[in-house]
């Protein structure tokens, strides 16, 4: 609209440095190793964790969440992340809290002024875990008492959380679920992979419906992607575990009464691999109803990050991130037209921030280097406000930055 339509800027603050990041396939998973299904695997890297989630308030205020010792912690940011609040706990009594890139604390924002949170609670048993909610209803001055969003409650793995809400203020939360695993295994039946769940709150929190699942056999380890839709759905993408081991995507449609439709195919990269890559996808749905998606795939033996639109049933458009080694890529859609990706990628000196820009609803990009970084970081997070993207980024060297990628002339 207007010449402020015709290009984009990026307000960054000049180039500031990174680390190597962990090995995209590490061994782990929410039933015990499943790299290779008992292989030797290198022995694992030290866990970053910088995880770290956010969100814009209804009001304009940006909220960030992390974990602070045994405690998820927020702060808020009234301008746009130049400079962030007091720490405050979400969780009085001291609790394990997963932080690891894929496995974060999440932030979602309702209608009416609630601010939401979610994390994974690690049990004692490796990989296994809950899925944590605490809400607050007076515009995060305090927490409700955190409660576990699953009706299941055996000692398995409830992982990789994911929080959405819905035009009408419902709160949908899904995760990554391995009790059909176990219950395979009882049966001595195989079982690929884990399963997606999901459950659905309609009175702000205050209680969740659910175990609804959505899918057997995803992927064990990568992030889901949940983005609300424009007729008042939300939407689910994720890592699939298609016959006989391909590792692509799947989407389907949740429903607030716990009947998804039923899952399509999303991406057709055909990566067979029986090990879990920890690298989920991004997604999200314009006005017009298109599902813009960002996933990291291995195609022909190239480990490739590729951009796409999905409508109708059809893959459109797919295309790879104008960085050959580029990882854990967001996207975030303004409109129809202005559409946002953001990754991080390593050159052997530093890691560095990256963004591709298009203004034409997917069809031509522009790329441009946001920040650089010379030690730890977390993955991108994309953010909208106010018609403009914002860029989170996490850096054990230069703390929480956001930098917002805005239009030329705004």
């Amino acid at each position: 609209m207007q010449r402020a339509r015709r290009s984009f800027r990026i307000l960054a603050a000049g180039v500031i440095a990174c680390t190597a990041f962990a090995a995209m396939a590490q061994s782990h998973s929410g039933h015990g190793s499943h790299a290779g299904h008992g292989a030797q695997s290198p022995a694992p890297k030290a866990i970053s964790e910088l995880g770290t989630g956010a969100a814009f308030d209804r009001d304009g205020r940006l909220w960030i969440a992390y974990k602070d010792g045994q405690h998820v912690a927020v702060r808020e940011s009234t301008d746009q992340g130049r400079s962030f609040g007091p720490v405050r706990h979400v969780n009085r009594v001291p609790e394990a809290v997963a932080a690891d890139h894929d496995s974060r604390p999440k932030v979602a924002a309702g209608r009416d002024g609630e601010i939401y949170i979610t994390w994974t609670q690690p049990l004692a048993r490796p990989y296994t875990g809950f899925i944590r909610f605490a809400r607050s209803t007076d515009g995060g001055k305090t927490f409700a008492v955190p409660v576990t969003v699953h009706a299941n409650r055996d000692q398995i793995a409830h992982r990789f959380d994911a929080i959405a809400v819905d035009a009408a203020g419902r709160v949908f939360v899904s995760w990554i679920d391995k009790r059909d695993v176990v219950a395979a295994e009882a049966r001595k039946q195989p079982y690929a992979g884990a399963a997606i769940y999901y459950a659905v709150s309609a009175d702000h929190g205050k209680s969740f419906q659910g175990d609804y699942k959505i899918a057997d056999q995803s992927c064990e380890c990568c992030r889901i992607a949940l983005a609300p839709t424009p007729d008042g759905k939300v939407l689910a993408l994720w890592r699939h575990v298609f016959p006989p081991n391909a590792r692509d995507h799947a989407v389907a449609l949740l429903g607030a009464d716990g009947t998804p439709a039923p899952m399509q195919r999303a991406t057709f990269d055909d990566w067979r691999i029986d090990a879990c890559p920890h690298h989920g996808p991004g997604a999200a749905v314009t006005p017009d109803g298109t599902l813009h998606m960002v996933w990291f795939n291995v195609k022909a033996g190239k480990p490739t990050v590729s951009v796409g639109r999905f409508r109708d049933g059809k893959l459109q458009a797919q295309r790879p991130l104008d960085d050959p080694r580029a990882q854990h890529a967001d996207i975030v859609a303004l409109d129809d037209k202005h559409i946002v990706v953001a990754w991080k990628s390593f050159d052997g000196q530093q890691t560095r921030l990256s963004a591709m820009l298009s203004q034409d609803g997917g069809k031509t990009w522009q790329t441009r280097q946001v920040a650089g970084t010379a030690r730890d970081s977390d993955q991108p997070h994309l953010l909208q406000h106010g018609g403009r993207a914002y860029v989170l980024w996490r850096t054990e060297a230069e703390g929480f930055q956001v930098f917002p990628l805005a239009q030329e002339g705004a």
